[in-house]
């Protein structure tokens, strides 16, 4: 029998289908056998790919990590990039971070938006993944580079990922039961809490939206206090 043009096997095509079972199913779904079975393969065919079932899950994961778009860091590190204005934060020898932070986070919550069930493996932290690492490099870089102290840039990028990941968890209006009998008697400040589920996706878009401002008018305020005028990039201090 001539041997197929293309492997039956793949990592792109293993992280693809495990990728879609976990979406559809949740992570308790994402077994060697139901994938071998999704895949149409014997069992021991996956480990000639992955030596192990959590090698195969960071793969899923970084996959992921590798929908959340980095280019607005790129682009803020270019002239046109930097903020206007003379000396200071916030002037032209301070990169921008605000609109780039604000930007990364907006698509880190839509990739994670798309595969919830893959949250929480995502909360443990970046691992040896490569998108993930890569996503590290460039907030830390990010906020270094416009005059954040590191101490600061670090937790500044902890309590971004805090923030993404948690807003990506579960829906806080789908949370409340669709029954006004419910409310009625016990909770009278919740009268048209059945009705939230109906705007699911505004609410919890919006919520997030308000949030992700209020944060960066914090550290906007934080980062005025800071960065003097005659601060450096990457300071330790902090």
């Amino acid at each position: 029998m001539a041997r197929p043009r293309t492997p039956l096997l793949s990592r792109d095509r293993i992280v693809a289908a495990a990728l879609a079972l976990a979406d559809a199913e949740g992570l308790d779904a994402l077994s060697t056998r139901r994938l071998a079975t999704e895949l149409s393969v014997s069992g021991p065919s996956l480990y000639n790919h992955f030596a192990t079932k959590d090698e195969l899950l960071d793969a899923v994961v970084d996959t992921v990590m590798g929908e959340v778009d980095l280019s607005m860091f790129a682009a803020a590190g270019e002239p046109g990039g930097r903020r206007s204005g003379a000396g200071g934060p916030g002037g032209p020898e301070h990169r921008d971070w605000r609109v780039p932070l604000r930007d990364w986070a907006r698509s880190y919550r839509a990739a994670l938006a798309a595969h919830p069930n893959i949250v929480p493996v995502l909360a443990q932290g970046p691992g040896r993944r490569p998108n993930a690492l890569r996503l590290a490099d460039a907030v830390f870089g990010c906020l270094v580079d416009a005059g954040w102290p590191r101490g600061q840039a670090t937790r500044i990028g902890a309590l971004m990922r805090y923030f993404v990941t948690g807003s990506a968890l579960a829906s806080f209006a789908a949370g409340f039961p669709e029954d006004a009998d419910l409310y009625a008697a016990e909770y009278p400040h919740l009268g048209e809490a059945h009705l939230l589920a109906e705007h699911r996706r505004s609410i919890d878009e919006g919520a997030f939206e308000t949030g992700l401002e209020a944060l960066l008018d914090g550290l906007e305020l934080r980062y005025r206090r800071t960065v003097s005028p005659g601060s450096a990039p990457g300071r330790r201090e902090g």
